[in-house]
Order: C-alpha cells, then sequence, then structure tokens
C-alpha cells in the first residue's frame, strides 16, 4: 500500500473536497450531478474526523444528538445505490484499491478523481461523465472507510431496476416530468396532485402530494408499509419526521430533481440548516432541504438520509446563534443539547 498517497488523501480537509467537487460538477452527467453533491452531504468528513478524534464517542454522539445510521463501514457498497454510477461500483473499487497500492506519487485531488473516472470509463466502455461522480465517491470511501475495510468489501452492486434500466438521458428527462392533470389541468389550483420519488438505504418508493404541499405532510399520509421496520425513525410515513417546524433536523433531504419546483427556503430553514451542520449551499433552490419546510409545485425525487444530528456549531464552527424554538419534547431536548453545546465553546 502506498503509504504516502493515502497520507496525503486523509490531509485533505473536506472544504478541498467540496472545492475540487465543484471543480468537476459540470463535467459529471445530469443523472448524477445532484445526487453526487447530496452523497458527499451524507457523508460529511468533518463529521467523521470529529467523531475519530473523540475521547468517548457515545458521549460524543450523545453530545451532537446523532439519531440513526452514520457512517460508511457498513455501508461501503450499498450507500451509492442512488447513483447510476453505482452500476460501475465494482471496477471503481477494483481501480482505487490499485491506485493505493500504486507507489506514484499524489497528484492532486480533482486529476486523481479524473484518472480514476478515466480508466473506469474504458473499462467500461463509456462516457467518462458517467464514471466521475462514482470515482469521487470511490476516492472518499477510501479516506472514510480505509484500505482494508475496502479491500474487504464484497463489491457488490443491486441490480438497476425500474426506471434506472433507462438510458441516463431517458432517466433525466423522467425526472423532470410531471404528472398529467388531465385534459382540464390547466384548470385545476389547491387540487392538482404531483409525486415524490424517494430512496433510502434500506427502502424506496412513491407517495403522492398536494400542489403547494410540504414535503413531510406528504409523507405522513403513507401508510403503505411498516417504515419503522426499516428505519426506526420512521414512525409517521418514510421521512423521519419529529418536529414539523424546522426545530430538530429529522426531516433533511437531498433533492436530485426538482429543487426547482420548491418553495425557497425561509431565512429560519437557513439558520437552521446552518444549526444542523446539512451544509445547504446559499442557491435559490438549494438540493439539501428540510422536507417539513419545502413545499412542491411539481413531481420531485429525493434522497433520505440514514441518520440526523445537530453539529453546526460543535463541529463546523460556523453558527452565531444556536436558539431554536422547539414545539415537541425531542425539539426541547435538542435545544437542551444546543444550549450545553453554546456553554463548552464559551
Amino acid at each position: 500500500m502506498n503509504k504516502r498517497l493515502i497520507d496525503h488523501l486523509e490531509s485533505v480537509d473536506e472544504s478541498t473536497w467540496l472545492a475540487s467537487l465543484e471543480s468537476i460538477t459540470a463535467d459529471i452527467h445530469e443523472v448524477d450531478r445532484n445526487a453526487v453533491e447530496i452523497w458527499f452531504r451524507i457523508h460529511p468528513l468533518d463529521l467523521v474526523r470529529y467523531l475519530e478524534s473523540s475521547e468517548n464517542l457515545d458521549e460524543a454522539m450523545k453530545g451532537i444528538a446523532l439519531q440513526g445510521d452514520f457512517g460508511l463501514f457498513d455501508k461501503i457498497d450499498t450507500s451509492h445505490r442512488f447513483l447510476f454510477g453505482h452500476r460501475y461500483w465494482p471496477k471503481t473499487k477494483s481501480a482505487v484499491l490499485a491506485r493505493a497500492e500504486n507507489p506514484e506519487n499524489f497528484r492532486g485531488l480533482e486529476t486523481e478523481i479524473r484518472e480514476l473516472a478515466n480508466e473506469i470509463a474504458k473499462t467500461e466502455g463509456v462516457n467518462q461523465n458517467l464514471t466521475l461522480g462514482i470515482a469521487a465517491v470511490g476516492l472518499m470511501t477510501l479516506v472514510q472507510a480505509g484500505y482494508d475495510a475496502l479491500a474487504a468489501s464484497p463489491g457488490k452492486i443491486e441490480k438497476p431496476s425500474g426506471l434506472m434500466l433507462e438510458s441516463p438521458d431517458k432517466i433525466v428527462a423522467e425526472r423532470k416530468k410531471d404528472d398529467s392533470q388531465g385534459l382540464l389541468g390547466f384548470l385545476k389550483t389547491i387540487d392538482k396532485q404531483f409525486t415524490v420519488s424517494f430512496h433510502a438505504v434500506k427502502y424506496a418508493g412513491k407517495f403522492k402530494i398536494i400542489n403547494n404541499e410540504e414535503i413531510a405532510s406528504a409523507s405522513q399520509k403513507d401508510h403503505s408499509k411498516d417504515w419503522q421496520s426499516f428505519d426506526n425513525r420512521c414512525w409517521d410515513g418514510p421521512i423521519p419526521i419529529e418536529c414539523t417546524s424546522a426545530s430538530c433536523g429529522t426531516c433533511w433531504i437531498g433533492v436530485i430533481e426538482g429543487s426547482e419546483k420548491l418553495c425557497e427556503p425561509t431565512r429560519r430553514e437557513r439558520r437552521q440548516m446552518k444549526v444542523f451542520g446539512y451544509g445547504q449551499t446559499e442557491d435559490q433552490k438549494p438540493i439539501i432541504r428540510l422536507a417539513c419546510q419545502a413545499k412542491a409545485s411539481g413531481n420531485v425525487s429525493i434522497i433520505i438520509p440514514p441518520w440526523n444530528a445537530v453539529f453546526g456549531k460543535k463541529v463546523r464552527g460556523n453558527v452565531e446563534e444556536v436558539e431554536l424554538e422547539p414545539v415537541t419534547t425531542s425539539a426541547k431536548k435538542l435545544r437542551e443539547t444546543l444550549a450545553s453545546m453554546a456553554a463548552e465553546n464559551d
């Protein structure tokens, strides 16, 4: 193993990773462009390193109110199933391991990603724009899971099904479509209905949403399955929900397609996203949202992260105000957690 390469990769901070990702984003096929950005927010390097450096992991997790299934160790082969590039994972894994064993010096993060993507694309006989995203994911998986864990993983993939059997361009086109409202659909107002397609680590599906309804509200009406059997945070629908008022951060989502069909984040949502630490950008219609605040006016495709936490101040250090306005017992506990965090950092 090329320890110098590994050490160099491990010395790169999250902001540099995201900057490199931004520099290649335009070259990633649209089918995976948002998906890759979301994957990196679901697996934030800053939080991983914060937990790794903690003397008491359990206490550290409690200190940021971490709930759910965080981390890559048990998801090395599955964390990226919502990417079109997931089908190229076996080759990606072998290419990343081969690079980790190559004695050649570190060539810069963007160059490393592009060279890996080029190698994968040649082997698979596809355009590099389809392998750039999974190449970046593969390198980050090496950093977070480590060489030994990556090498030991089976490298198996989930065979594409449904819409993912189509071509990348067809998938993009289908995701952009809205449900037909019938011949007189142009006359409809409040009774228009659309579809939210969702994908989580252990489940996927669709539910209907009324025009201008919050995604969380529509999710709560879906009792088609025992969602809690997949994720114990899902006590009412497929999206984990606690407070419905942006006070807990449980319902954060990534928007693969349709962010332009969601309302703009309010000042409160933007503030709370910093408190939670989820890395919502300043875009007018960002792809990281709170489902309880995002109202839809068309079809959207979303990713449901397998965990939630409150780590903005303690890990990111970019939160000036940490006051929440809780309306539930769970939110109250989170407010108390934030208060103790603020006291520790004074």
